[in-house]
């Protein structure tokens, strides 16, 4: 018996020609390559496949047997493909090409031009090229439409487009409705608290509440009668009846921060809530039933304080049914420039000063700063940066960064986790600074033509 392999395709293609033998031709070299195909012989079959499947991408005749030279039918198709998926990509072939024909079919919305016979070698590179540009877009509009889920009202501070970031948004999308416990970790000023906040809004205690506890600020002797209450006569200072902050959470969330810091001696007490649900105030012999899902969040390494003996292992597991682990702002600069450009606009309107971006320079300096204190050092520079802002534009000064905490990077090492999109963000900005906005000049200083420097913009939105 033949065994059937489990890789799946690359990708599925719609091919479209009114010659069998060009079917059968691009048959033949496509399917070796992994691609699944759908073959049709007419614009009207293409566009009755289309309306039943899927595809992620379409090669296409520009020329069908109502009229063999005018490519006129596959111009038509491509503009009524466009309405019907304006980023599929569709990749036009015919055997009369000529500059014109060309120019028309891109302006339609092709993606590409082939001319036959073709070169197998180019034309397998510009479906690779296309189809990974396609899958990449798709990508980004999975990651885009989950963010958006996640920048629930109230929380436009949820920023993920950074590749770190990309686990942490998918555990968030999937765990979030769930009443799971969850460890949130990472260094200082990373967003734990707004990944609590997002977790609680995406979760079905979302109209309940959400109570949030700084662990380490809680004296030793206020610890039980903070997180359980207390009644009345339980101690000197207690002059009256108070409800505990798990009461307070019950039905909704219970938000632990800096949970390394419990005592250990509490820790046995915390622990015996989780398990049963159960408490008692502190000088009551009441038992009360409470209903809370517990999000904690920590800075240090539990699983290492557990080992030396400074957390209860059995705490740890009974807290880390998932675990989510922030990366630094240092490990996501993609997301960078969003941040920034969040938090300036935030504060702009705060102090009503119309500031409208920053100076190429200024984007450079703080995509090479280390931000030892990660989003929540970001977030007061932007505010302290738009305090002293003199201009439209905020300038390098205008941060106040220390030189000295810029860390000595040859150019290989400053680029090293940026995207290339990012890459030619910077690039451009630098070339149109130094040209003062001369697109021409900047154009060629980029070695690129003036249309391909304006379409780059307007990708970019420069």
């Amino acid at each position: 018996m033949a065994s059937v392999s489990s890789k799946p395709p690359l990708a599925r293609l719609l091919v479209a020609d009114d010659q069998v033998h060009i079917l059968e031709a691009l048959r033949l070299l496509l399917k070796p390559e992994g691609y699944a195909l759908d073959m049709a012989a007419s614009p009207a079959e293409v566009l009755e496949k289309l309306g039943q499947h899927e595809f992620d991408g379409v090669l296409m005749d520009l020329n069908y047997s109502r009229d063999t030279t005018s490519g006129r039918e596959g111009l038509d198709l491509i503009s009524t493909i466009r309405k019907l998926d304006a980023h599929l990509p569709v990749i036009v072939m015919t055997a009369w090409a000529n500059v014109e024909l060309a120019v028309e079919a891109m302006r339609r919305g092709a993606s590409d031009f082939v001319q036959k016979p073709w070169e197998n070698a180019r034309l397998l590179t510009i479906l690779r090229t296309q189809l990974e540009l396609f899958q990449l877009q798709r990508r980004a509009q999975r990651l885009e439409a989950e963010n958006r889920l996640l920048r629930t009202e109230g929380m436009p501070d949820f920023i993920a487009d950074a590749p770190s970031m990309r686990p942490v948004v998918e555990l968030m999308a999937r765990i979030g409705p769930s009443d799971a416990n969850i460890l949130i970790t990472g260094e200082h000023g990373t967003g734990k608290e707004v990944v609590a906040q997002t977790l609680h809004r995406l979760s079905r205690r979302a109209d309940r509440s959400l109570i949030a506890v700084n662990t380490g600020a809680l004296p030793e002797g206020t610890f039980e009668s903070e997180l359980f209450g207390h009644v009345k006569g339980a101690f000197t200072d207690a002059r009256a009846d108070r409800i505990g902050r798990f009461e307070l959470a019950s039905g909704g969330t219970l938000f632990l921060d800096e949970i390394a810091n419990i005592p250990v001696r509490q820790q046995a007490k915390l622990l015996r809530v989780l398990e049963t649900g159960e408490l008692e105030r502190v000088g009551s012999s009441t038992t009360r039933k409470v209903d809370v899902r517990m999000l904690s969040a920590t800075n240090a390494d539990l699983r290492a304080e557990a080992a030396e003996g400074r957390f209860r292992e059995d705490l740890f597991f009974r807290l880390n049914t998932v675990e989510i682990h922030l990366p630094p702002l240092r490990e996501r600069r993609e997301d960078l420039p969003l941040l920034a450009a969040h938090f300036l606009s935030r504060y702009a309107t705060r102090y009503r000063r119309p500031l409208a971006g920053f100076e190429p320079a200024t984007l450079e300096l703080m995509l090479q700063y280390p931000w030892p204190g990660n989003v929540r050092e970001l977030d007061h520079t932007m505010e302290r940066a738009v305090l002293m802002a003199r201009g439209n534009y905020l300038q390098p000064s205008d941060l106040g960064l220390q030189p000295r905490a810029v860390p000595q990077m040859d150019a290989a090492q400053a680029l090293d986790n940026l995207s290339l999109e990012a890459v030619e963000t910077i690039l451009i900005r630098k070339a149109l600074g130094k040209a003062n906005g001369n697109i021409s000049h900047a154009a060629d200083a980029l070695g690129l033509s003036r249309g391909a420097l304006y379409r780059r913009m307007e990708k970019y939105g420069l």
